[in-house]
């Protein structure tokens, strides 16, 4: 079985959209200074990497990853201890970073499933499917 599963990272392109009009007024009202552009085009760039984020299960691996894979992980199941449906505070926020409990990938919102590690490291991974990967886990984890 495969389980492969896109989250639309919403959130991040909302706020994007809203700095990146503001860039785009700023260059119609005082034109097309070189620093403005290269601003826009770092919003855009980011708009991209960060657009969604998702989630594989097959052939006994879980990987995750932004984009196009990028900033994420490929793991063997048999690293993954435990698991099991959190739900994310907005301490954790969005995008990829280090919170209070654990490494967190998140796309929108604050469903998560956390991996719980061998070497007890916390992973938590965004998702708006949570009984979906669930079971794809318990299916290849047996």
């Amino acid at each position: 079985m495969i389980y492969s599963h896109k989250q639309i990272a919403w959130a991040i392109l909302l706020l994007l959209s809203w700095i990146f009009s503001f860039t785009l007024l700023a260059v119609y009202l005082i034109g097309p200074i070189t620093g403005l552009l290269i601003f826009s085009g770092f919003v855009v760039l980011v708009a991209f990497l960060f657009h969604g984020m998702t989630v594989t299960v097959k052939d006994n691996t879980i990987k995750w990853g932004f984009a196009f894979g990028w900033f994420g992980q490929t793991l063997p199941l048999s690293e993954v201890v435990s698991y099991q449906a959190v739900e994310n505070s907005w301490r954790h926020g969005i995008g990829l970073r280090i919170s209070h409990d654990g490494f967190v990938y998140s796309a929108h919102g604050f469903k998560a499933v956390e991996l719980v590690l061998q070497d007890e490291t916390k992973i938590r991974l965004g998702t708006n499917d949570q009984a979906g990967l669930i079971a794809a886990l318990d299916k290849q984890k047996k």
